[in-house]
């Protein structure tokens, strides 16, 4: 594992972090609504699920191409298909407007980590960005290094939102740069979505 493959990983997981998928607007919502606290304890749960599902991601992938070596291709055109499909939805909703409405409460946390558990493109994401950035032969220890930062980077990330949006300028600013946010993000996962489609 080179740090450009894990820089790679970041950049990557940015990307998708910043599309408007479910757990995106559900954090979003969280924290307009419920203030800085709320939005990070949301955050938390959201991370601590999509960085379980890289790390079954991880632990899984060796033995599925081994067993069933097709996986491997298969794994690799559906991964690739779902990237390009949200990649094109980014760019075509990138001037929708973020729905402000919420119901934040006393269990933030484990709102987040439901919404991610019951999220399925998380798992075909994870699949499908772990085959193209890393080798198959990973250590543990470097795949439990994955799977911390993965969710030190979310963590982060919705903390760094939830200060952001709670206050009104900063939020009325997040909104006013949305089209140029998501259609970034596009052009990023498109191009993942073609080298994984692609490449060898």
């Amino acid at each position: 594992m080179t740090t450009a493959q894990f820089i790679a990983f970041n950049l990557t997981l940015l990307a998708a972090m910043a599309a408007p998928g479910p757990a995106l607007l559900y954090a979003l919502r969280q924290s307009v609504a419920g203030g800085f606290a709320t939005g990070v304890a949301t955050g938390a749960g959201l991370g601590l699920m999509a960085a379980l599902w890289t790390g079954a991601a991880l632990l899984g992938l060796n033995a599925v191409f081994a067993v069933v070596p097709w996986a491997y291709l298969a794994l690799k055109i559906a991964g690739a298909l779902y990237l390009l499909w949200v990649a094109v939805q980014l760019w075509q909703h990138a001037h929708t407007p973020v729905a402000d409405s919420a119901n934040p409460g006393a269990r933030a946390f484990l709102g987040g980590l439901l919404i991610n558990a019951a999220n399925p493109k998380s798992i075909l994401f994870a699949g499908a960005v772990l085959v193209v950035i890393f080798p198959p032969d990973l250590s543990l220890g470097q795949k439990g290094l994955i799977v911390l930062n993965h969710f030190v980077v979310e963590l982060i990330v919705y903390t760094l939102f939830a200060a952001c949006l709670s206050s009104g300028p900063a939020r009325a600013g997040y909104l006013r740069l949305k089209p140029m946010i998501d259609r970034t993000a596009s052009v990023i996962l498109g191009a993942l979505g073609l080298r994984l489609l692609f490449g060898r």
